[in-house]
């Protein structure tokens, strides 16, 4: 038993389960969204599902093909991956069962779903690849949890509404953003190991700019959401606010890029959590 709980903390630390967080309140944003309040228990569940298991499946083709790359880096050469405790094998049956239940979910919710299950799978592995061919790998990053609203909108109403896809279009930049800043910290080991990052390429000030800008369209983005979506004054709050803590975000790792974690993971965790409270306070009252 003891043996199947550390198994358990080791694929835990793989994919870093906790970090779920940045993508499960955007699909539950866009399921309340879609259903005008309350979705339903069995769509919550379905969808928290469909969105652990994705992640999962996203996470472990990462860690998979990245064991040369996180075997080589200081930073890195403690996960489970290459330090021995998680072989290939297991990583690949781990990625494996992930595929198959995420595409089971998708099939269990609806047509559109399960039509766009593959396709979403898809674009959610090949992020771990581009990063050895384009600089622009943080775009795909983006674009892999930009595909959360989406998702919850098709498992609600089976179509795509323009305001799930503005809202999507500012998780893209929201996810992109910061993901330039976490990746400042391997800018001389991407260097030196021939791996493109916009960090490696522009340097750390370009990097700064640049995830200023992609913050800034994620605020114009989700502002637009909420007015085409026709949303009330909590939504506006919510925008506002994460103006204000993605400012703070910024703040903090132009100060000092060792807090780079507390910026990525912190600030970023409870900007989705709030955005999805005030979301639902909007729709109660």
């Amino acid at each position: 038993m003891q043996r199947v709980i550390k198994k358990i903390k080791d694929f835990n630390e793989l994919v870093m389960f906790e970090h779920s967080i940045f993508s499960l309140p955007f699909i539950f944003i866009a399921m309340i969204v879609a259903a005008d309040g309350w979705f339903g228990s069995w769509l919550l569940g379905m969808g928290a599902l469909a969105a652990v298991t994705a992640r999962n499946f996203a996470m472990g083709v990462n860690r998979y093909a990245d064991r040369d790359v996180d075997a080589a880096n200081p930073r890195t050469k403690g996960r489970p991956n290459v330090d021995g405790r998680l072989d290939a094998k297991s990583i690949m049956i781990f990625i494996l069962i992930n595929a198959l239940a995420f595409v089971v979910v998708a099939y269990m919710i609806n047509t559109l779903a399960f039509v766009l299950s593959i396709p979403i799978l898809f674009v959610l592995g090949s992020y771990s690849y581009f990063k050895r061919f384009s600089h622009y790998a943080h775009i795909i990053l983006g674009i892999s949890l930009g595909l959360a609203p989406i998702a919850g909108v098709v498992a609600v109403s089976a179509s795509i509404p323009p305001w799930s896809v503005i809202l999507s279009l500012g998780v893209i930049f929201w996810v992109a953003g910061f993901d330039l800043l976490y990746s400042l910290q391997d800018i001389e080991f991407d260097k030196q190991n021939d791996l493109h990052s916009i960090p490696s390429r522009f340097g750390a000030d370009a990097t700064l700019f640049i995830s200023s800008l992609f913050h800034m369209l994620t605020v114009i983005f989700w502002a637009l959401f909420v007015w085409i979506a026709h949303l009330g004054f909590f939504a506006y709050v919510a925008v506002v606010l994460s103006a204000v803590m993605l400012s703070y975000e910024h703040k903090l790792v132009r100060k000092d890029f060792t807090k780079i974690d507390r910026a990525f993971f912190t600030v970023n965790g409870y900007l989705g959590i709030a955005f999805l409270i005030l979301i639902i306070l909007d729709k109660v009252v």
